[in-house]
């Protein structure tokens, strides 16, 4: 798989990277949000140093990780009880009918 060198900065640290090209913008992209988090994080709390302001914004995003990972569990749990609910339903109409 062919891979291309970009440079990203967050919270005014810059990073090399060997990326998929097809992936730059998204990396790119997730750079600029991660920016702009910490940037609202270090006027929020001036008192505090830019690591704060990464360690907040690193929270919010798990945060809002795990919240997707619940939701899908709770779709494939759903999905499973259908088919439960499903296969129940074609068995009583075999077998009790």
């Amino acid at each position: 798989m062919e891979q291309q060198s970009i440079r990203i900065s967050i919270a005014d640290r810059y990073y090399s990277l060997k990326v998929a090209p097809a992936d730059e913008e998204k990396i790119r992209a997730a750079a600029r949000v991660i920016n702009e988090k910490v940037d609202l994080y270090k006027k929020r709390y001036l008192s505090r140093d830019t690591q704060d302001a990464l360690s907040m914004a690193l929270l919010q995003f798990v945060i809002r990780l795990l919240e997707a990972e619940q939701r899908d569990e709770a779709v494939q749990i759903t999905d499973e009880i259908r088919n439960l609910d499903t296969l129940l339903d074609e068995y009583i109409k075999a077998n009790l009918a």
